[in-house]
């Protein structure tokens, strides 16, 4: 959050009061206040190709810009492109691009209403998103408590993957069970979660399991368990990891959260890195009250929503893998 502290000099959160989530307690989305009952959640997101099909990658990209806000609790409804695309790119290139964004908004009912285009040597794709929130159910990566039980709704290792695809590693059976995944959308696990008094979440994005556990572990004053033998590793990922396929934000995860996790576990140099991996619109992890687990479950399995318990919050700091 480094690259938001010059504003810290210019606005200074008592001065918006309306504003719920966002300067002096950043998080997956800001959230603006519209009356009592609701709020409104706005959030961007961005990034270069995973894959190699233009369709599937703005697919992709949309799915993971919507995430944020079903990371807070909302329901999405606006939307806005952001594209920077070399002028060379064949134009029918940019509209699967398009394409796929725009079916996958819609299947989240949501409407791409516009947005701003500019050249670049490199794609990028992404989106705007507005959505609402009821003010009593706000997730926010502080609304964590000991005792909630630990939900990840989405496997771990598509950074290793996507890095065997750019490596031309990568079997077209592996590439479609980690598209499909990428580009599933948060939608149901956030609304369970809403459902079932959840108030503690974020999504597994570029940070890894690890960095956004400790985001949550700070935000929320608690210290997260993770048990290694319940996460849901990708078989795939696991093989490709062990030829070494980590894209850099692994390293560079490694290198920021390291001093914050404590792995009591011996798990060798590529299952460790495998913690640190950066995924591409990956799962919701939520904080589930206690007394809600069971029904969650059982809610999860009723509509086919793949959840995994991998953990537990209790008092203290950090982040330990047992």
């Amino acid at each position: 959050m480094q690259v938001l502290h010059p504003l810290e000099k210019i606005f200074k959160a008592g001065d918006y009061p309306d504003l719920l989530v966002g300067l002096a307690d950043p998080d997956d989305a800001s959230v603006w206040r519209l009356d009592e009952q609701r709020a409104l959640v706005v959030t961007t997101d961005f990034f270069t190709p995973v894959v190699d099909d233009p369709y599937t990658y703005g697919a992709i990209a949309a799915a993971n810009s919507l995430s944020d806000v079903y990371a807070m609790g909302g329901k999405p409804f606006l939307a806005l492109n952001i594209a920077a695309l070399p002028p060379d790119l064949p134009p029918e290139v940019l509209a699967e691009i398009i394409r796929g964004g725009g079916e996958k908004a819609r299947e989240a009912g949501v409407v791409i209403a516009g947005g701003h285009t500019i050249q670049d040597k490199e794609p990028k794709y992404g989106l705007v998103v507005i959505g609402m929130v009821d003010n009593d159910r706000v997730m926010t990566k502080g609304g964590a408590r000991p005792g909630d039980r630990l939900v990840l709704t989405k496997p771990l290792g598509f950074g290793a993957i996507t890095t065997a695809i750019k490596q031309e590693k990568a079997s077209q059976e592996d590439i479609l069970e980690v598209t499909d995944w990428m580009m599933k959308l948060n939608q149901a696990a956030s609304e369970l979660a809403v459902t079932n008094g959840v108030r503690g979440a974020t999504d597994i994005t570029g940070f890894g399991l690890m960095g956004h556990s400790w985001e949550v572990s700070q935000a929320s004053h608690a210290r997260l368990i993770i048990d290694y033998d319940r996460l849901p590793f990708l078989g795939s990922a696991i093989k490709y990891a062990y030829m070494h396929t980590f894209a850099g934000g692994a390293f560079d995860n490694l290198h920021y959260y390291d001093p914050w996790v404590q792995i009591h576990r011996q798990l060798d140099e590529v299952r460790k890195m495998l913690l640190f991996d950066p995924q591409t619109s990956g799962g919701l992890l939520m904080a589930v009250p206690p007394r809600e687990i069971d029904s969650l479950k059982e809610q999860a399995e009723s509509i086919g929503q793949p959840v995994w318990e991998i953990g537990e919050v209790v008092e203290g700091a950090g982040v330990e893998v047992v």
